[in-house]
C-alpha cells in the first residue's frame, strides 16, 4: 500500500528563507526605474499556482558531499562555473515532487544549447528511503537517470544538508512532509533565488519558464528561451465542463479515439501516472480495473475512464509505450497534457479516484489504490 507523500506548504516559505537569509521577494519588487508593472507581470503575480521566487541575496550556498544515483561521490562545489538548480525531493513521492522534477527538466530544455551550462541536482528528502537504490528508482521511473544527479547519504548527512537549506522534514501518521524548495545557485556558488513548488499540475510549464528566465539572467549573453507562454492563472477543467482529451496511443495499435468527459453522465475517473510503478504494482492495478468494467453493467455502476497526468511524464509517447506492455485495458486512458483536468478535479496525489454524478459534481474522491470489491461497494453507495 502506497503511503501518501505530503509537503510542508504553509511554513515552507518562512523556514526556507529565514535560514537561507532571504532579503526580499522578487514577486513584490517594483519595476526598474520605478516604472509601472506590465500587465504580464501583474497577471503572473496574481497567479495563485505560481511562485515567482524569492531573492536570497547572493549568499554562499552551503557545500555538501553526498552520493548520486550511481553511488558516485559528489559535492556542490564541483559544479562551480555552472548554474545549479537544486531541488529537495522525496525519492518515493507521489504528490508535489514529480512536479518539481519536471519543471527542472523543462527549464533546462527551454534554454536550448545554453542548457549545457546548467546542472540539475536533487537531494533526497525522505528519511525512510535514503538508499542509492531509492534515488536510482525515482530517477528511472521519471526518465531522469542521465538528466540529473539525485543525491543521498546517511541520515546524519542528509539532516545536516536539510538544516543548512531550511528544509523541514517530518513524518506524521506515516506521511512524509517536506518543504518543496528549489534553489538557483550561480556559477560562483552563490544563492540567487528560492522557489516553492505549488500543488498545481497546470503550472508546471509556467514554473519552468520562471526558473529558466532567472537562469538566463545569470548566463553569458542572457540566452532567449525557446518558447514563452502566459504566466496568468490557468483555469482548471472541472467535472461541470465538457472536455475532450486525446487517448493514449499504444505502439502498433489503431489510432485511439478522443475521450470526452463532462456532465450528462455519471463517471468514475481514475487519475494516475506511469511513474507510480515505483511505489505500487501499477500494471496489476490497471489491469485489475478491467474487473470493474466487467461488473459495471450488471451492477449498474458508472463507466470508468482513466486519465494519465501526462504533464508530469517524460512524454505522451512514453505513456503509450508503457501501456503497450501492460496488456489489454477495457477502458479508455485519456492524456491530461496540460494538467488542467487534474487541477479542475482537485487531484492532490497519485492515484486519485473521482466519482462524478450526471450533474457534473464530485460525490466521492479517494487517494490511493483500493481493492475491486471496496471500489464497487463504495461507488454503489455514493451513486
Amino acid at each position: 500500500m502506497t503511503r501518501r507523500r505530503a509537503w510542508l506548504g504553509g511554513l515552507a516559505l518562512t523556514a526556507t528563507l529565514a535560514i537561507a537569509g532571504c532579503s526580499s521577494s522578487s514577486s513584490g519588487s517594483p519595476a526598474p526605474g520605478g516604472q509601472a508593472m506590465s500587465s504580464a507581470d501583474s497577471a503572473a503575480m496574481e497567479n495563485p499556482n505560481l511562485d515567482l521566487g524569492s531573492s536570497l541575496g547572493s549568499k554562499q550556498a552551503p557545500d555538501f558531499k553526498l552520493v548520486n544515483q550511481f553511488g558516485q561521490q559528489m559535492s556542490l562545489s564541483q559544479f562551480r562555473g555552472k548554474v545549479v538548480l537544486l531541488g529537495f525531493e522525496d525519492s518515493e513521492c507521489t504528490t508535489v515532487c514529480p512536479l518539481t522534477s519536471q519543471s527542472m527538466v523543462l527549464a533546462k530544455e527551454l534554454l536550448g544549447k545554453a542548457g549545457g551550462s546548467v546542472q540539475l541536482l536533487g537531494i533526497d528528502a525522505n528519511p525512510d528511503a535514503i538508499a542509492v537504490a531509492n534515488v536510482l528508482a525515482y530517477s528511472r521511473v521519471h526518465s531522469m537517470v542521465n538528466q540529473w544527479d539525485f543525491l543521498t547519504g546517511t541520515a546524519a548527512q542528509l539532516k545536516e544538508v536539510w538544516k543548512h537549506y531550511g528544509i523541514a522534514v517530518q513524518i506524521q501518521s506515516g506521511q512524509i512532509d517536506h518543504t518543496p524548495a528549489l534553489y538557483v545557485i550561480d556559477q560562483q556558488g552563490k544563492l540567487q533565488k528560492a522557489y516553492l513548488t505549488q500543488m498545481a499540475y497546470s503550472s508546471v510549464t509556467q514554473s519552468a519558464q520562471v526558473i529558466a528566465t532567472e537562469v538566463s539572467s545569470l548566463l553569458p549573453g542572457h540566452p532567449k528561451l525557446s518558447s514563452i507562454e502566459s504566466l496568468a492563472a490557468v483555469p482548471g477543467q472541472t467535472p461541470a465542463d465538457s472536455v475532450t482529451l486525446p487517448q493514449a496511443q499504444v505502439p502498433n495499435a489503431a489510432t485511439a479515439p478522443a475521450v470526452t468527459l463532462g456532465p450528462g453522465k455519471a463517471r468514475l475517473v481514475v487519475f494516475f501516472a506511469t511513474w507510480l510503478s515505483e511505489t505500487s504494482d501499477l500494471s496489476a492495478e490497471l489491469t485489475g480495473l478491467n474487473g470493474y468494467v466487467k461488473d459495471a453493467a450488471s451492477k449498474h455502476l458508472p463507466p470508468l475512464t482513466a486519465v494519465d497526468n501526462t504533464v508530469t511524464e517524460a512524454s505522451a509517447q512514453a505513456v503509450g509505450g508503457y501501456l503497450g506492455k501492460v496488456g489489454k485495458l477495457d477502458y479508455p486512458v485519456a492524456l491530461d497534457e496540460s494538467g488542467r483536468l487534474a487541477d479542475g478535479y482537485g487531484v492532490q496525489d497519485q492515484p486519485w479516484y473521482a466519482l462524478v454524478n450526471a450533474a457534473g459534481k464530485i460525490v466521492w474522491q479517494h487517494d490511493g489504490w483500493v481493492s475491486l470489491a471496496t471500489l464497487e461497494k463504495t461507488v454503489a453507495a455514493h451513486q
